[in-house]
Order: C-alpha cells, then sequence, then structure tokens
C-alpha cells in the first residue's frame, strides 16, 4: 500500500481539492480552456522522510468542469494509469490508497517558541505541550517549527541534530549577537534548536543549584531574535517557512516575540501577513526586570509603553523607588493577535484580581480574544493496557490487574500489603503553589483512619524534611519518596485508588488526567483546570454527569479532609459507583488530536481580522 504524501499549496488563499500520493508532479494545461496557470509552488511532505527514489510520476490535470478563470479542480492520476481517476468532489473514497484533501481548510506554517520541549528539555508541563502537541498537528496536515534553545543538560539527547551552517546575528542587549542553528527531523515536524554561549551551562533550563540565573532575561531574549529570524533564513527540507507564519509563544520566555513582530519586522514590510498568539501555562511568572533592561530588549524606543510595569506602593524595595519596570508577558498580552490558556477554567481566573497577578485589567480588556483550551497527554506513554513501568495491564473492561499494581506498589514501598485498604498518592513538587502546607496540616487527622498514604516529590527543604518525619511516625501507613522518578511516578499512579492534588492554582494539571486514564480517582482542589476536568461524583446522576472524581472548595484542611472521606467511604461501601467512577475516567478522551481541533479553530479566529498591531 502507498504511504500517503500531503500536498500543500503555497498560498494561503488556495481553495481546491487534490488526491495526494507519493511524486513528483506535472502541470498540465487543461484542454478546455485556455486558462494560464499561475505557478504553484507544492510542497511534497513524507512523514516518514524516505528518500525520492521511491517515488513514481504523476500528473496535475485539471477537472472537465473547471471553467472558473480564477479557480481550477486539479485531479492527481499517475503517468502509468494503473489507478483510475475519482470524483474529487466525493465524500468518500473506495481507493484506500488514495486520500482526498480539501485545501478550502488551509494548513498553516506553525512556529512554536519555547523555552523547554519534551523530550529534549523538561521542567513541567510546558515542556510536556511542546513536545506532543506539535506532533498532532502536524499529523492533521500543518508545516510544524518548534524553537527551543540547545541547552547543555540535555546535550546527550541532542546527538541527532544538524548543524545547518547558517549563523544568524542578531541585535540585542546592546550589541550583535550571533547564533547557530541545529535541526532534527522528527516525528512529522521540524526541530529547530539555537545555540549561544549562554545556553550551554550546568542545571535546568532556568537555573541551577544557587537559583535562577541572573541573564534569563537575556537568555530569553536571544531566544525570541532568533525564533523570529528562523522562518525566514532557514532552508528545512528545501524550503524556507516563509514570512506567512502562525507564531506560538509560550510563556514569558517567548513573550518578546509577538512585540518584535509589530516593532521591529511589520514597520519594513516583513511578517506584515503573519500572526502571534500567546500562550499562558502560568501567569505568576512574567519576566519582570528593571526599566533600564529594555535597552537590552532590541526594541525601538517608542515601544516602551508596551512592556511598561509600574509596581504598587506597597511592592516597591524603598521610599526613594519609583517602582519602575519592563514586564515582557505584558508586552505580549498586548501586541498579540491571540490569547491563550491552558484550560477554560484558567482563561477566567487570569481575569480576576486573585488569579491576574497585576495583570487581570489588561486580560479582561483584551477578554474577546482570551480562550481556554484543555491541554492533553500522550495516551501512548500513558496507558496502562501497555505501560512498561507496572506490574500488571488493566484496561476499562479488565480492572483485575490495577490490584495486582497495588499489591506490588505496596510491596515495593514497604507497606503491609492490604488490598482493600484505601491507598491515596500525591505525586508533585513541595511548594505552596501545590497546598503541601494543607497536607500537613491534615495528615495528622488523615492518618489516623484505616488508610495509606503514598507522597513523591521534591521541593522546599522543610516539607522534605517533613516528610521524612512523618514515614518515621506513621511507618506501617505512610511512605515518602524525596526526589522524583517516572517509573515510581507511574507506579503511583497505577497503584493507588485516589490521588490527592489539593493546588492553590492549577492552570490546567495534567497528573488528575494521568490518573483519571489510569481508574485511579482524583480528588481535587476546585481551581483552574483541575475544576474543569474533576467533575464531583454525583451518585444522582446518570452517564457523565455522575462525575469522574471529587472537586472541593475552598482550600482548607476541613473542607480537604471531607472530600477525601467521602471518597474513602465510597470506596469501601458502594463498590458499583467506585468501579463507574474509575471506568469514566479511563474511557475519557485526554488525546491530544481533540486538543489539535480546538487549536485548529483559534488559528482560524487568528487569521479571520488584520493583525491585532500592523
Amino acid at each position: 500500500m502507498m504511504k500517503s504524501l500531503l500536498l500543500l499549496s503555497s498560498s494561503s488563499s488556495s481553495s481546491f481539492p487534490v488526491f495526494i500520493s507519493r511524486s513528483p508532479l506535472n502541470l498540465l494545461p487543461s484542454s478546455k480552456n485556455n486558462t494560464t496557470f499561475r505557478k504553484l509552488s507544492l510542497l511534497i511532505t513524507n512523514n516518514s522522510r524516505q528518500d525520492a527514489d521511491e517515488c513514481v510520476d504523476f500528473q496535475l490535470i485539471p477537472k472537465q468542469d473547471a471553467d472558473d478563470d480564477e479557480c481550477v479542480d486539479f485531479q492527481l492520476i499517475p503517468q502509468s494509469g494503473d489507478v483510475q481517476v475519482g470524483d474529487t468532489h466525493a465524500d468518500k473514497l473506495e481507493d484506500d490508497e488514495l486520500t482526498q484533501v480539501n485545501l478550502n481548510k488551509v494548513p498553516y506554517n506553525i512556529v512554536f517558541v519555547t523555552s523547554e520541549a519534551s523530550p529534549y528539555s523538561k521542567t513541567g508541563g510546558l515542556g510536556d505541550v511542546c513536545g506532543s502537541l506539535p506532533i498532532a498537528l502536524a499529523a492533521r496536515g500543518h508545516r510544524v517549527m518548534v524553537v527551543s534553545p540547545r541547552y547543555l543538560c540535555g546535550d546527550e539527547r541532542f546527538a541527532g541534530t544538524v548543524n545547518l551552517d547558517c549563523p544568524t546575528k542578531v541585535y540585542c542587549s546592546g550589541g550583535v549577537q550571533e547564533v547557530d542553528f541545529f535541526h532534527e527531523y522528527r516525528k512529522g515536524f521540524d526541530w529547530v534548536f539555537v545555540d549561544h554561549p549562554c545556553y550551554r551551562r550546568p542545571g535546568n533550563p532556568y537555573g541551577d543549584i544557587y537559583g535562577a540565573f541572573g541573564d534569563n532575561q537575556f537568555r530569553f531574549t536571544l531566544l525570541c531574535h532568533a525564533a523570529c529570524e528562523a522562518p525566514l533564513v532557514l532552508p528545512l527540507g528545501g524550503f524556507t517557512y516563509g514570512q506567512n507564519c502562525l507564531f506560538l509563544a509560550n510563556d514569558w520566555h517567548a513573550g518578546l516575540v509577538p512585540v518584535l513582530l509589530a516593532a521591529k519586522y511589520r514597520p519594513h514590510g516583513i511578517y506584515k501577513d503573519a500572526r502571534s498568539i500567546i500562550v499562558i501555562h502560568n501567569i505568576a511568572h512574567q519576566g519582570v526586570e528593571a526599566a533600564s533592561t529594555y535597552c537590552n530588549l532590541g526594541l525601538p524606543w517608542e515601544w516602551y509603553g508596551a512592556l511598561e510595569w509600574i509596581f504598587p506602593t506597597w511592592a516597591r524595595t524603598h521610599a526613594l523607588d519609583t517602582g519602575q519596570a519592563v514586564n515582557i508577558l505584558k508586552g505580549a498580552i498586548v501586541t498579540a493577535d491571540r490569547i491563550l490558556t491552558v484550560s477554560e477554567g484558567y482563561a477566567w481566573e487570569i481575569t480576576t484580581p486573585e488569579g491576574g497577578y497585576g495583570l487581570h485589567e489588561l486580560l479582561t480588556s483584551r477578554k474577546f480574544v482570551v480562550n481556554g483550551i484543555t491541554n492533553g497527554i500522550d495516551i501512548t506513554e500513558w496507558d496502562p493496557s501497555s505501560d512498561e513501568h507496572i506490574s500488571s495491564h488493566y484496561t476499562a473492561d479488565d480492572l483485575s490487574g490495577k490490584m495486582e499494581c497495588k499489591i506490588a506498589l505496596q510491596k515495593e514501598l514497604g507497606l503491609p500489603i492490604r488490598p482493600d485498604c484505601p491507598l491515596i498518592g500525591f505525586i508533585g513538587r513541595l511548594d505552596y503553589q501545590k497546598g503541601i502546607d494543607v497536607i500537613l496540616s491534615a495528615a495528622p487527622a488523615l492518618l489516623q483512619d484505616d488508610v495509606q498514604f503514598v507522597m513523591l516529590g521534591s521541593g522546599e527543604r522543610q516539607y522534605e524534611e517533613w516528610m521524612r518525619a512523618t514515614e518515621a511516625a506513621f511507618n506501617s501507613k505512610y511512605r515518602g519518596w524525596v526526589g522524583f522518578n517516572v517509573a515510581i511516578a507511574h507506579r503511583i499512579t497505577a497503584g493507588c485508588d485516589i490521588l490527592l492534588m489539593p493546588s492553590r492554582f492549577e492552570p490546567c494539571g495534567l497528573n488528575q488526567l494521568y490518573a483519571m486514564r489510569y481508574g485511579t480517582v482524583p480528588v481535587a482542589h476546585g481551581t483552574g483546570g483541575l475544576k474543569e476536568t474533576v467533575k464531583t461524583f454525583n451518585p444522582y446522576a446518570e452517564g457523565e454527569d455522575e462525575g469522574t472524581g471529587w472537586a472541593f472548595s475552598p482550600l482548607t484542611r476541613e473542607c480537604m479532609l471531607e472530600a477525601v472521606r467521602v471518597a474513602i467511604k465510597t470506596y469501601r461501601e458502594h463498590k458499583t459507583s467506585w468501579e463507574g467512577l474509575m471506568r469514566r475516567g479511563m474511557e475519557r478522551d485526554c488525546s491530544w488530536d481533540n486538543v489539535a481541533l480546538e487549536y485548529e479553530q483559534v488559528f482560524q479566529w487568528a487569521f479571520m481580522d488584520p493583525p491585532y498591531i500592523n
């Protein structure tokens, strides 16, 4: 069977349906009319990037009923004549070796700009999103590039990348900086890594054991400048992406991209048809620095107002402090064409004084372009029917393996093997945002009940020490694993009955999605993405309205204990209802395919209007 190739027109206004298959192409003039064919630049993208030696010759022939001088329908016919031409407007093809693509649905040149992208670099959900969403979008016919720094900490992961030998000079920080680009074509799209000495240092993308790097503003300013140059100068697969791009800038680290498009490029006629979307994963981090650093951003002085930020009086360091600063995320919100967050609930929260971290008024003024799309998860990596990290596999139709995973986890952690005892789990950072202080205050009361409790995470030292002390005090009921281990995270997710997530705020949250995928019932604080994805169990409802867990509010010790104890009682006394909770969670569609569909809708909205800043 022939592998399909995607046929894309370089013109975003093209709207003709064609067949696609592996081939070089010839354009033949119509025998029926004298239409002068405009040149079509056709890009053939093979997801597996196999050699052209396997190609066969095809001809593009206009349909016989195409008589419009402006728009011509084409059919793709193999020159050997061994495949019969079908109706290009047919809803269904009889030959499964050919696929019809209707280019009324415009494919986009999409450029992700991000400080991290799994599997090359990752510290949290941002890396997961920028490593998974591009795969889904590329599979839907878009040309996708991910631009990220080439960090030293992941050097072995970059072994498959190739230096494009395209050194590029960008102006920022008061001088000319030269960057190199490394490239790898993987999983159907282009990975581009920006190389510069400032990225070659030990630690994670943002800091080391001594704290955040002091030059992070410079490092990510350089990333944004390089990302804007990449579509113009890099001949990936023989073609540059060109100017008609859609930039997805992720968090403040990429927040200068929309500002650069408006201030540096469009005044000179470059990127005049490009669009930009700022994707906010965590609004608490905004890239705020002293006002004097504006000159390092490589922007014209007249654009200072877009980034200007004044701290309130109570937040200033001393009486003579004027509070003047630059805020990169603010600049992105001011200049981007659309604003996205990683859940609908979080899209609303950031417009409130409690959730907007000082940007709520600005976001409210642009709320008509603010949308939320809940993240997906990698359903291949997180699949209880094939997970290599767990002791037994299971599905929603056969849950017997989950009990075996629970017993194996109890044995591995040295807990008493008690299959009927509710096993509660927590996976996450040990800090204020994740509500670890609420767990600390509630744990003595919770551990008086007949339960077992397992925690995995690292963070503030005081909480790590508390975990060790609690394990010593409740040795038969509690285990605390200080640090992080991927395999253990999978085994806790599979082996526990309940996952506890008392986060103060959670833009989306992934652990509750992993838990539901494995039939583990989440008990979570009803905020942001947790409120959206965890529906409180209602025994009197039917179908999906029955819920998938418990979302409690407000975030207090008493409310959390009440929700956990209701879950425990349901587990002990209402087995049928509990199995229903497990199955509904496992059957929930968390794939990136549906997320990609929602992103495409936002892309269309972005191109419906002229650039917001033109």
